[in-house]
């Protein structure tokens, strides 16, 4: 909801005259042996590329009926993907950055949703997170670390994803296998960015804000996510158009925030905040963080004492330690739920707070 993907494609267009950039989805990807048949796949629009890559994988292409270059892409997906398998899909995706490496330009490879798939991986089978699943996900995220070492200055990486990638490998102990990464936070607006992306829009749709309309929308937010901002605006043109009144006024933001931005339309928008947790906790510690997260919306803020009582609640401390809980606490705050403070803990978001206690409070008893 930053607008990774905008910047990673407005990046690209800035750089294509010093780098191939290649991007890369992972977000539908399971295993590595996919997401190098996906890194095959990137290759086609390169003809010096891809005509490399089909030597590679000319045991399997050389069946298709027809040239390579006639048959539909899922097709070929296909082939190249039945070609690889758990045997395999390491030494063909280091060949495959050998290949890239060689390139007449130097490479940007942008590595999209690696989260997701990594969290599929260490979650697969019925039994969660097992010692076979941490060794997989080990293998590919040290594979991939060993190459963007191995290619530095002929090939650079990044990753990037919906969700924080350290905190699906903390859970693991895998954190290492990316301390060869910078780290890059892509934070939201502060209020002036947001204002005037906010004035933008409105010049370029020819609405016209009153008594500051546009602050009090960007205070309204608290936290100023890119997305949120456009959604706001949204409603705020939709409401302009219907009435033929392309005037709106700062007394009008709180019914349309409440009446569309926490209604079905921001229900829409902002149910994913709510069903990526399961990406992060068990189905055993669910029910304690979503607790824990309608505490704090519903009060404003979360202390400790308020926060033990509902890990007594929710589960035997002997199920839930300290080491545990601090660490549920570090996901919610690393992935843009709570924020700390002195007092305790408080959301990030203005909006996600409003949403969540509109959506949860109903059948909630605030603990005291």
């Amino acid at each position: 909801r930053m607008g990774k993907t905008s910047l990673m494609k407005e990046l690209a267009g800035r750089l294509s005259d010093r780098y191939i950039c290649l991007y890369l989805d992972l977000q539908e990807e399971n295993a590595p042996a996919d997401a190098v048949a996906a890194l095959a796949m990137i290759l086609k629009p390169h003809e010096s590329l891809w005509r490399k890559t089909k030597a590679l994988f000319s045991n399997v292409l050389h069946a298709v009926s027809g040239t390579v270059e006639e048959i539909s892409v899922s097709d070929i997906g296909i082939k190249l993907r039945s070609g690889l398998d758990a045997g395999n899909w390491m030494d063909k995706g280091d060949e495959l950055f050998r290949i890239l490496s060689k390139s007449e330009k130097p490479v940007l490879l942008m590595i999209d949703e690696i989260p997701l798939m990594v969290n599929r991986m260490l979650r697969a089978g019925d039994e969660g997170i097992t010692k076979e699943n941490i060794t997989n996900v080990d293998r590919f995220m040290s594979w991939l670390r060993k190459n963007s070492i191995e290619h530095q200055g002929k090939i650079r990486i990044m990753l990037s994803g919906s969700i924080g990638l350290e905190p699906v490998l903390h859970q693991a102990g895998l954190s290492a296998v990316i301390n060869n990464y910078q780290p890059y936070d892509l934070k939201p607006w502060d209020f002036e960015t947001a204002a005037d992306c906010l004035r933008a829009l409105a010049n370029n749709y020819e609405i016209e804000y009153e008594d500051d309309a546009e602050l009090v929308m960007v205070e309204k937010l608290g936290c100023c996510i890119p997305h949120h901002v456009q959604i706001f605006f949204s409603s705020v043109y939709t409401m302009c158009m219907h009435r033929k009144n392309m005037r709106f006024r700062a007394d009008e933001v709180r019914d349309l925030y409440e009446r569309e931005m926490l209604g079905l339309r921001g229900h829409a928008e902002l149910t994913h905040y709510e069903e990526r947790l399961s990406l992060y906790f068990s189905k055993e510690r669910l029910p304690l963080v979503k607790a824990i997260l309608t505490e704090t919306a519903v009060s404003d803020i979360l202390t400790k004492p308020v926060l033990l009582v509902l890990r007594d609640e929710y589960t035997a401390q002997d199920e839930c330690p300290d080491e545990a809980l601090a660490e549920m606490l570090r996901i919610l705050q690393h992935d843009g739920y709570l924020a700390r403070k002195k007092e305790g803990y408080v959301y990030e978001s203005g909006l996600l707070r409003d949403w969540w206690k509109k959506a949860h409070e109903e059948f909630y008893t605030r603990r005291k």
